[in-house]
């Protein structure tokens, strides 16, 4: 483990935020999934929630750039199921939806706890999960066309959420808990072991102050 390498990992995992997270409703085209995965991750979100659709959930390597080998995405059977979860979480959700309630997106606080709600490419969110959602937020447009493509505007929310994070200092400070950053960052030093030691069943060998196993 080079000293490089090691405050890479270091630095990004004191960026992670745990209380910024999306969750995607029923998407089906694996390059707008995997693009979703890739802002996420490049925002510091550690883990992303999804409702697969009927061919489960796909990431295309390309697009991603193997962004999920960083950043867990959880799956949920229902999506009511998914809003309990996070609301029992103390997530804020917010559905990215363009209606006559729905708020500029940069009227939102994102350094509360949120959940941004993105639904399927064609139809946005669904009217069963506006329900569940706490509040509707939209992006302008000046031109025709009525809205972006779901993975361009799910960036274009989290960049304002990180945006406002960066100005309330909640990044470059260890916000995960300390059990879940020791294990990502052995994962992260020690693909292989951590593979190893998984498929067997074993725990993870003891890290020294270099990141090297002991």
């Amino acid at each position: 483990m080079t000293d490089t390498r090691r405050q890479k990992i270091d630095t990004v995992l004191a960026d992670r935020q745990p209380d910024l997270t999306v969750l995607a409703e029923y998407l089906h085209k694996p390059r707008n999934f995997s693009a979703i995965v890739r802002t996420c991750e490049a925002v510091g979100i550690n883990e992303m929630h999804a409702v697969p659709g009927e061919e489960g959930l796909a990431v295309h390597w390309k697009t991603s750039q193997g962004a999920e080998k960083w950043m867990r995405v959880r799956p949920h059977e229902s999506v009511p199921e998914a809003c309990r979860f996070l609301r029992a979480r103390g997530f804020l959700l917010a559905a990215a939806h363009l209606s006559d309630e729905a708020l500029d997106y940069r009227e939102l606080d994102y350094t509360v706890p949120t959940a941004l709600v993105v639904g399927t490419e064609l139809f946005g969110v669904s009217e069963a999960t506006l329900a569940e959602c706490d509040r509707q937020i939209m992006i302008p447009m000046k031109g025709m066309t009525q809205s972006l493509n779901v993975s361009v505007a799910c960036a274009i929310v989290l960049y304002e959420a990180m945006r406002q994070r960066e100005a309330a200092g909640l990044y470059g400070k260890l916000r995960l808990d300390r059990d879940t950053r020791d294990i990502q960052r052995f994962e992260w030093m020690h693909p292989a072991v951590a593979q190893f030691c998984r498929e067997r069943g074993l725990d993870y060998p003891a890290l020294d102050d270099e990141g090297d196993l002991v």
